[in-house]
């Protein structure tokens, strides 16, 4: 099962030092804290458990996924979990921080990122992002093919001001989402993510799924991210989304 996290700040996010504090933090590349408190019968209801079991049996494992033995040894090598085919995370309709209704289906002939956090999150949702924008740079010209979008799962706090801020001080290309409740339950639903609200001294935090989703240019997601990957290895992953084939439509 992905890692998640659920330490809380103890005060809402300033986006002016932000990239200050972020880079010390990376260089100390903490981990996702808090212990999982979550049952595995939930786990087995969000369908993620199968994400365990591609972590044991290698990258060519697929999470949900249920393309043949053929069509595994014809995929390329991927450093992340392979679900090229999975009948999940194939669509995505939420609005931006202004209110614009939102499609991946725009993104076409992009590789696309798309990671479920909260702006408050201490260190698997910042460094993540972080880390995304770091690949943009190691991609060169081709930096502008990847992009990322971040779906707040706590919109409560998340306002549209402090979302956009956010991502500003990350990468300015990055495209924040927010839905209502309704439609943040739909957009997890169709991903199998999880998230909850935890109360806590400081007031809440938030738990949730620590691992992003890309997708091919075609518009296809291929790969789950998992939480503590390499920049150099998602770099390579991106690239060879970037350059081969699309993968076949799954019929």
């Amino acid at each position: 099962m992905p890692p998640r996290q659920d330490t809380p700040m103890k005060r809402p996010l300033d986006p002016a030092p932000f990239a200050a504090r972020l880079a010390e933090r990376l260089a100390r590349r903490p981990q996702a804290s808090g212990p999982t408190r979550i049952a595995l019968a939930v786990a087995l209801a969000l369908g993620l458990v199968a994400l365990s079991a591609c972590e044991r049996g290698g990258g060519a494992a697929s999470a949900g996924a249920s393309g043949s033995s053929e069509a595994a040894e014809a995929s390329p090598t991927f450093h992340g979990v392979n679900i090229t085919g999975a009948n999940y995370a194939r669509s995505l309709h939420l609005p931006d921080v202004d209110g614009k209704p939102r499609d991946l289906a725009e993104f076409k002939g992009k590789v696309v990122f798309v990671f479920f956090g909260f702006t408050q999150c201490p260190d698997v949702c910042p460094t993540t992002m972080a880390e995304l924008a770091q690949v943009r740079q190691r991609l060169g010209a081709d930096g502008d093919k990847l992009q990322g979008v971040f779906v707040t799962v706590d919109p409560e706090r998340d306002t549209p001001a402090v979302l956009k801020a956010y991502l500003q001080s990350l990468d300015p290309s990055f495209l924040g989402l927010r839905g209502n409740a309704d439609e943040l339950e739909a957009a997890s639903r169709e991903f199998k993510v999880f998230f909850q609200k935890v109360h806590n001294k400081d007031g809440y935090t938030m738990d949730h799924t620590a691992g992003g989703f890309l997708f091919d240019p075609a518009g296809q997601v291929r790969l789950f991210v998992r939480y503590g990957t390499k920049v150099d290895d998602l770099t390579a992953d991106v690239k060879q989304l970037l350059t081969s084939a699309p993968a076949p439509v799954k019929r």
